[in-house]
């Protein structure tokens, strides 16, 4: 998939703005990650708590990596919820239809 976008960051965060600078080498290849399960998942989807476990990878890292795939069109939400490890209801990911 491979798509540069520059990570998001809060506009009024000097150390936001630091923090996107740093992780953009590796956005790229956190996102394909993140896309990658999601789409392995078919129409089981995959909630954020999934991800990050199935990954190893910290909410602040792959929440975002989620986002920009949303936006990109390459994910949606899908009309079902599941709860999280913690027992609390999440939203379900799944990949968007070509």
């Amino acid at each position: 998939m491979n798509l540069e976008l520059f990570p998001p960051y809060q506009k009024h965060s000097e150390p936001s703005l630091e923090a996107a600078v740093t992780i953009k080498p590796a956005a790229t290849k956190l996102r394909d990650k993140v896309f990658a399960y999601v789409f392995s998942q078919g129409k089981h989807g995959a909630t954020d708590d999934e991800i990050q476990v199935a990954l190893d990878m910290n909410p602040s890292t792959e929440r975002p990596r989620r986002v920009e795939l949303v936006e990109l069109g390459l994910i949606m939400r899908a009309p079902m919820n599941r709860k999280t490890r913690t027992g609390r209801q999440a939203s379900v990911w799944i990949a968007s239809a070509p």
